[in-house]
């Protein structure tokens, strides 16, 4: 008898124990998600303004007539 009782405890302690490592793991992975977008946010006007330069010096290099 006694050992069910025993065994009932460590399932239902085991089973909390892995919820616990559950909600940590799915908390890190939104927190994670946030710092991913705030980093986008920090990222995205750098990132126009190079697109827009690399597209500016596109447009002055197809401009001109090769002399090689």
């Amino acid at each position: 008898m006694l050992f069910w009782i025993v065994l009932a405890v460590v399932v239902v302690l085991a089973l909390v124990a892995l919820g616990l490592v559950g909600y940590g793991v799915l908390g890190a992975f939104g927190r994670l998600n946030r710092e991913l977008e705030a980093a986008e946010r920090d990222v995205r006007p750098v990132l126009d303004q190079a697109q827009a330069t690399a597209a500016r010096a596109a447009e002055v290099q197809g401009g001109r007539a090769y002399a090689g």
